[in-house]
Formats: structure tokens, sequence, C-alpha cells
């Protein structure tokens, strides 16, 4: 019974700690996004204000609803796609020093997905 709890405690610790630190990243690029300033990188092609968009909804939209555990597994699927093209096109060039964060953020991200949200979530309830 104890472990189950302490896994389960885990869980809820593995999806809100990364989620709370990603909504720091997200908070200044909403502020962007609603400031009308859309100068953002352009990773993939598809233009600037598309990428800030994204990049918000990944960094801020999608962090909230895995606080919460809503639609979790879903909801984890943006952030490591953005943290996926952090690491690997943004930063693909550079030292694992530079890509490091987003590395993490890509495995924190990629295990939620798999693992979803444990018991202490709306999914759960």
């Amino acid at each position: 019974m104890q472990k189950k709890l302490f896994n389960e405690i885990g869980l809820a610790l593995l999806r809100i700690v990364p989620s709370v630190i990603m909504i720091t990243h997200g908070i200044p690029k909403f502020q962007k996004l609603i400031s009308g300033n859309l100068k953002f990188q352009d990773p993939i092609g598809i233009g600037e204000a598309p990428s800030l968009f994204l990049a918000v909804i990944a960094e801020l939209v999608c962090p909230i609803l895995i606080i919460i555990g809503f639609k979790t597994r879903w909801a984890a699927l943006p952030t490591a796609i953005t943290m996926g093209v952090a690491a690997f096109i943004s930063h693909g060039s550079d030292a694992l020093k530079e890509k490091e964060l987003a590395l993490l953020y890509l495995t924190f991200f990629v295990v939620i997905m798999l693992v979803g949200p444990g018991k202490y979530s709306i999914d759960k309830k």
C-alpha cells in the first residue's frame, strides 16, 4: 500500500514540477504574443507568428493542463515536440551543454505521455 502511495506521489511530482518550470518559459512568450511583438525564431519554416503561437500553446497552455491532469497524455505531446525541436533543430549543432535543458524537458514530457498522469489528476477522477 505504501509503495503505491509513493508511486502516485512520484507521478504527481513528475507531472507538476517540470510543468510549473516550463510555464516560466511560456509566460514571457505569451506576453510577447499579446503585446503584438511577433518576432520569434522560425525553426521549422512555418513563420514567426505561428511558431510563437505554437510555443505559447506548448509552454503555457499544455503545462497548465498537465498540472491539473486533464488530457495529460495529449497535453504532453506538444510540449515534448517543442522540446524536441529546441534540442535537435534550434540547438542541433550546439554542444550538449546548450541543449541539455531541452533534452531533460523532452524526457520528462515523453515519460508523462508513456505513464500517464497517475491517481492525483482530473483524468483519474
